[in-house]
């Protein structure tokens, strides 16, 4: 008995996607699309503008050259002995007006560039708007006003020791002004950001005025 060929043999089974399957995979797509793009907005709402942090590393880098170009000496300016350098050895050598934190009485009150590091902040360690005018307006140190929005800067100074074993120089921490190193720390404030810059000044002239 012969056959034909294909004859007895079982109809092959469309390839395909039932209906199920596809609405499947939609919803699985759609889940996966938006893990994805909530997770896309929360990177962009808490990354930073690049064009602003930019802008907010200018503005820390001019300051705090401000502050490492000032003097820091022994003696405040105003004080006779203050560029003898026979006579100060140290701050206590100084006759009337030994430098400390904050400016002096004698000193033009918001006269930047202030005459010593140490005038601009009151106390070590404490961040410190020193760069605002009366009104609270950033301000550069010829008091002309920034032309940002939306940025605030503050400063802190700490006095710091540098160098490895019995080469050390300075004192880390503490609260005194008669330290031969400080640690200056400039912050700006934008956009709910911060960004913090720190610098080191030493005291390699201090009778130098």
């Amino acid at each position: 008995m012969s056959t034909k060929p294909g004859q007895g043999r079982r109809p092959r089974r469309q390839a395909g996607v039932t209906l199920i399957e596809l609405i499947l995979f939609m919803v699985i797509i759609a889940i996966a699309l938006g893990g994805i793009i909530t997770v896309m907005n929360l990177t962009s709402q808490r990354s930073a503008d690049p064009v602003r942090r930019k802008q907010a590393l200018i503005i820390a880098e001019g300051l705090l050259e401000e502050i490492e170009l000032a003097r820091f000496s022994y003696c405040d300016p105003i004080d006779p002995d203050a560029g003898d350098s026979e006579k100060v050895k140290s701050s206590a050598d100084c006759h009337t007006a030994p430098e400390a934190w904050g400016q002096g009485g004698a000193e033009p009150v918001n006269d930047r560039p202030y005459d010593n590091v140490n005038d601009y902040v009151a106390a070590a360690n404490t961040l410190t708007a020193a760069f605002n005018n009366g009104a609270g307006q950033l301000v550069d140190a010829n008091h002309d006003l920034l032309d940002v929005t939306g940025y605030t800067a503050q400063v802190s100074i700490t006095p710091a020791a540098l160098g490895p074993g019995d080469g050390v120089v300075g004192t880390a921490g503490g609260a005194s002004a008669d330290t031969e190193v400080l640690r200056i720390s400039v912050r700006v404030d934008y956009d709910g950001q911060s960004l913090v810059l720190d610098g080191y000044r030493t005291r390699y002239a201090p009778n130098s005025l």
